[in-house]
């Protein structure tokens, strides 16, 4: 309401100045009095216009998100209805505001859905940028923040998203060609550093056939172990994000994985990777990660 009637007071100084620029007519006034007016006029005439775009967009129950917001999430844009569809917003941070991308809508997303989702992380399973060991994982230190301006690219990021916002729920994604999966891992945490920065393992309890349908049908997985969940190690092959498979009944040398910042003798940082005994034959797979929270 601040904004809006802020408006009208510009309207009707605007008003005001026009009709005292019209009364000058009625008297002679030199040629520097007159350009100077018809410049001033010109000035509030783009104002006018920009203020009518302001209040049109008001009406429609879209104001605008900019410079002067304070929303620290996605989520908190989406539920003060200011969303604007699926695009980088201005969030809040502690050292100031960072373009983030948000989506807002329920497509594109899969089984997340929509209802305003901030991204964290985009990482590419055939670089090392986020392998298991990499510092990205245990520091306060973003990485290519224009990357997180997007969603579907090939741009690596680590926004400060990982260490400042609070969640209830991450959506996991994958991306092998033009085929991308999702889905959603209900989590309370104060952020995604939170649960991964220390090393201590916390696991969930989704299923290896959920983590599965991370790569569809070329995923495959050994049928034992099964440990999941953040920051899972079973001897050599290890992951931030993801679940442990062996073929033994133990977890003293798993020889497959699926997840995000995975680590081993061999195979990519986000994907899958299945050598004896996997359910799927042996697969080494190295996808596009995409990490999201609400």
């Amino acid at each position: 309401m601040r904004s809006f009637f802020n408006a009208w007071l510009i309207l009707i100084f605007f008003v005001v100045v026009m009709a005292a620029g019209s009364s000058t007519n009625k008297t002679p006034r030199s040629n520097n009095a007159e350009k100077a007016i018809n410049s001033l006029e010109k000035t509030l005439g783009r104002k006018l216009d920009k203020l009518i775009t302001v209040v049109n967009a008001s009406s429609r129950g879209k104001p605008n998100v900019g410079p002067g917001s304070t929303f620290a999430s996605c989520k908190e844009i989406y539920n003060n209805h200011k969303a604007q569809g699926n695009r980088a917003y201005p969030l809040q941070m502690h050292y100031g505001k960072v373009p983030v991308y948000c989506h807002m809508t329920s497509h594109g997303l899969g089984a997340c859905g929509g209802g305003g989702w901030t991204l964290v992380l985009k990482t590419d399973g055939s670089k090392p940028t986020f392998h298991f060991d990499s510092k990205l994982w245990g520091n306060k230190i973003d990485f290519n923040l224009p990357g997180g301006k997007t969603l579907f690219d090939n741009h690596e990021t680590k926004l400060p998203t990982y260490w400042s916002t609070p969640f209830s729920k991450i959506c996991l994604g994958m991306r092998i060609g033009q085929k991308i999966n999702f889905f959603v891992l209900t989590k309370h945490a104060n952020s995604l550093y939170s649960l991964i920065a220390d090393g201590k393992y916390r696991n969930t309890s989704l299923g290896r056939k959920t983590w599965k349908t991370l790569l569809g049908s070329q995923a495959s997985l050994q049928t034992n172990c099964n440990m999941e969940g953040f920051n899972a190690v079973c001897g050599g092959p290890r992951a931030r994000i993801g679940i442990l498979g062996n073929d033994d009944h133990d977890c003293l040398g798993c020889d497959s994985r699926i997840g995000f910042g995975l680590g081993g003798d061999h195979g990519g940082t986000c994907g899958n990777e299945a050598w004896k005994g996997g359910d799927n034959g042996v697969k080494e797979i190295e996808a596009f990660g995409y990490i999201l929270v609400q």
